[in-house]
């Protein structure tokens, strides 16, 4: 009895958080999609490509930040779970995009490279943005 009940909250939480991802990602990747369409319509296809594949980025992003709500996950298993979801996801829509060149091996290794300084960039800044707003709601609240 106990175990059902635990099973349906979880349910209902990874639900949740499944619909809390797809409208912070969801939004944007329409916005872009839309700004996308309307420069391939005017003839500019390169600039439309880059609104189509940084609107799929950003739909990753999204998606995968309701993977820092899931409380019973420690700090450590949150961020490898989200590493490995942007290496599924926004890793080959780098190589897909047609942004970096792509003739060999070595090439594939650099945007590798540029895909992790980048996010280590992105991890420390939010993370430190989000320190200092919890600091300061915790000042205020006192």
């Amino acid at each position: 009895m106990f175990l059902a009940i635990d099973i349906e909250k979880k349910g209902r939480v990874f639900v949740h958080l499944l619909l809390k991802g797809l409208v912070r990602g969801g939004i944007p990747f329409i916005l872009l999609v839309i700004i996308s369409l309307w420069n391939k319509l005017q003839g500019s296809v390169d600039t439309s490509n880059a609104y189509f594949f940084n609107g799929l980025i950003v739909f990753f992003l999204g998606l995968t930040s309701v993977i820092y709500q899931i409380d019973h996950w420690s700090f450590l298993k949150q961020i490898a779970a989200h590493y490995l979801a942007m290496l599924i996801t926004v890793f080959p829509t780098l190589l897909l995009s047609g942004s970096y060149p792509l003739n060999s091996f070595v090439d594939v290794v650099k945007v590798y490279l540029h895909f992790n300084k980048v996010g280590i960039i992105l991890f420390f800044s939010t993370y430190f943005i989000f320190k200092l707003i919890r600091n300061f709601n915790n000042a205020r609240a006192e």
